[in-house]
């Protein structure tokens, strides 16, 4: 279930411009405006009508916020590979359980990458969103990884930027086997902490005469795994 709500909330971001790197985006709820709003009557209408107005736009803090840091190739060769290493502390106030690590890849990039994580750890990959969540849950304090390596497409030039870290959603216990629509129809909120990586791509000169030094090889403190996985859409 994990995974297909991962692909819900992905197309979500995809369509909508992303905040820039902080504190969760706090996103209002309208459920108790609902509730209340069906079981008003007579004079006390219009006041209760102004209370429910003031609930709604009440912004809730999510179950659990993240510090994230990313490290990553400050620059690479045409063709070349980019390696992201995420980290993400819990700063609580509750333990998280659903949550993602990842995020959007930059464009320009072949449909296969490598990635490492914890034992247990799986990922999906759709067009330029690659998400990856693992069997346990994260204590408040406790700090979860992932690195992952992508390849650049001969002709891509310029600066590689992607946007890496977590999304989550505050889901209730009880509510773990919900699908998609549901969830939808609920109107089950998402918070995303992303950091922006921006990689300059250099570009051999054209003249043979000359000479050129290729960028320093990225030296990994820990180097994504023999794990692949492919871009289902191929559109990156």
């Amino acid at each position: 279930m994990r995974k297909n709500l991962s692909l819900l909330l992905a197309g979500a971001l995809a369509a909508a411009p992303l905040a820039a790197p902080g504190p969760a985006a706090a996103l209002t709820t309208t459920n108790a405006a609902a509730s209340t709003t069906g079981s008003t009557t007579g004079s006390t209408t219009g006041s209760t009508t102004g209370a429910v107005a003031r609930t709604a736009s009440i912004k809730m803090a999510p179950f659990s916020s993240f510090k994230i840091s990313v490290k990553h190739s400050a620059r690479t060769k045409r063709g070349g590979k980019i390696t992201y290493y995420v980290r993400a502390k819990n700063l609580g106030p509750h333990y998280a359980d659903y949550y993602w690590m990842g995020g959007e890849v930059p464009k320009g990039v072949v449909p296969r990458l490598r990635w490492g994580g914890p034992k247990g750890t799986k990922c999906t990959w759709e067009g330029r969103w690659f998400w990856c969540w693992g069997p346990l849950r994260l204590e408040k304090g406790k700090t979860d990884w992932l690195n992952f390596q992508v390849t650049l497409k001969k002709g891509t030039k310029g600066v590689a930027k992607a946007r890496v870290g977590v999304m989550s959603f505050d889901v209730d216990q009880g509510m773990e086997n919900i699908d998609e629509e549901e969830l939808k129809r609920l109107g089950i909120k998402g918070y995303y902490w992303l950091k922006t990586a921006k990689t300059r791509i250099v570009s051999p000169p054209s003249g043979p005469r000359r000479r050129w030094t290729p960028p320093p090889v990225v030296k990994d403190y820990n180097p994504p795994s023999s794990h692949e996985e492919s871009n289902k859409k191929k559109d990156t």
